[in-house]
């Protein structure tokens, strides 16, 4: 079957981890027609803004889109690409599966677990109030007048919603994809033992959609710190753990430094309508145009977003072929061969990228 993708290469590294994952997602047999669109600090000069609205409606009539990573323009007023994406599409799911890598260079081995994270409210939804403010100034007096708590006359605040409805779409998709995937269990990470009525809030929807897959999907809640503690001891005894979207920020990145790093942390951001699939590691500007960027991390993006559309066969094939790779060591990347403490040389993203093709189509 074919499928009409947006994809969006980004800018600084993603121009040439966007290649390279196009060629892999040809060589894996999926029958892909890309729809080319611009998005990053490039399109200011042409299009006045980094998120042409030619590239938003590319991914609406699309439904899919990979990305490769975006530079944010420093200075120039404008937010984040992808949290643009994220809103403007109401992507409300930050999906960040964890996996080992035999040869990457992780500090654990066998590690299988899945980050899902709320992606729309907590304190990134962005409401804030600069110190010094008339609206900082009526918040710190309507706290006084209310006896919730004394907020010193010079200090900058951001709220933090955390509403039923976001938390349970955003848990209901934890428990679909556990069953969906096989996942045995889940667990809501939050700090409900001081933030009583934001995350002891998600902390009592956790309970009470968990009671609808009783019996189907094993259920705990653990403390945010305790979690983190945990997860670094060790890492087996979790499998889908959803959260707030602040702490599944912090949590997602130590879970991908538990398996080598972001160069291998594969990530998608996803809502009812419109799903984007990502590498969640930066643009690295300074090392763009020298061939030495590792595309593992969108490639794995792409088996995603194959298996979303349906296409697991091809997904298996990729996936296969970079654990292959890896396994070898003998066509890695030079964060990779760092990691590992190699004294090998360090294969170029194109001869990575062939030797993925060549394991596919051997």
């Amino acid at each position: 079957m074919q499928h009409t993708i947006t994809l969006i290469p980004g800018d600084g590294i993603g121009l040439e981890t966007s290649a390279a994952t196009k060629r892999v997602v040809e060589a894996s047999g999926a029958d892909i027609v890309w729809e080319e669109v611009p998005a990053g600090e490039a399109c200011l000069e042409t299009y006045g803004t980094p998120l042409p609205e030619q590239t938003l409606e590319a991914v609406r009539r699309n439904k899919v889109a990979i990305k490769g990573p975006i530079t944010t323009p420093v200075g120039t007023g404008f937010r984040s690409v992808n949290v643009a994406l994220r809103k403007e599409l109401d992507l409300y799911v930050c999906l960040r599966p964890v996996v080992s890598l035999p040869g990457a260079g992780g500090r654990y081995e066998n590690v299988d677990l899945v980050i899902v994270r709320e992606n729309s409210e907590d304190l990134y939804a962005g409401i804030e109030f600069e110190k010094g403010s008339a609206e900082a100034a009526r918040l710190i007096e309507l706290c006084k007048e209310t006896g919730a708590g004394v907020i010193r006359p010079d200090s900058g605040i951001s709220i933090k919603p955390i509403s039923v409805t976001a938390s349970e779409r955003i848990l209901r998709f934890g428990f679909e994809y556990a069953l969906a995937n096989g996942r045995a269990k889940v667990t809501a990470a939050h700090k409900a033992n001081i933030m009583k009525y934001s995350d002891g809030l998600f902390l009592q929807v956790a309970r009470e959609v968990a009671q609808r897959y009783e019996g189907r999907v094993e259920f705990e809640d653990r403390i945010i710190d305790a979690f983190c503690m945990n997860l670094v001891k060790d890492p087996s005894q979790f499998d889908v753990v959803v959260f707030p979207n602040l702490y599944g920020d912090i949590a997602s990145d130590l879970a991908a430094g538990l398996i080598g790093g972001l160069g291998i942390a594969p990530g998608a951001n996803i809502g009812d309508e419109c799903a984007i699939f990502e590498p969640v590691h930066g643009s690295a500007p300074k090392h763009a145009g020298k061939n030495t960027a590792n595309p593992t991390a969108q490639i794995i993006s792409a088996a995603m977003m194959l298996e979303h559309i349906g296409e697991r066969e091809c997904a298996k094939r990729i996936r296969e072929a970079v654990a292959e790779v890896y396994a070898r060591g003998e066509h890695v990347t030079q964060d990779i061969r760092r990691a590992t403490a190699s004294e090998k040389p360090a294969a170029s993203c194109t001869e990575f990228t062939q030797a993925l093709i060549d394991c596919m189509t051997k």
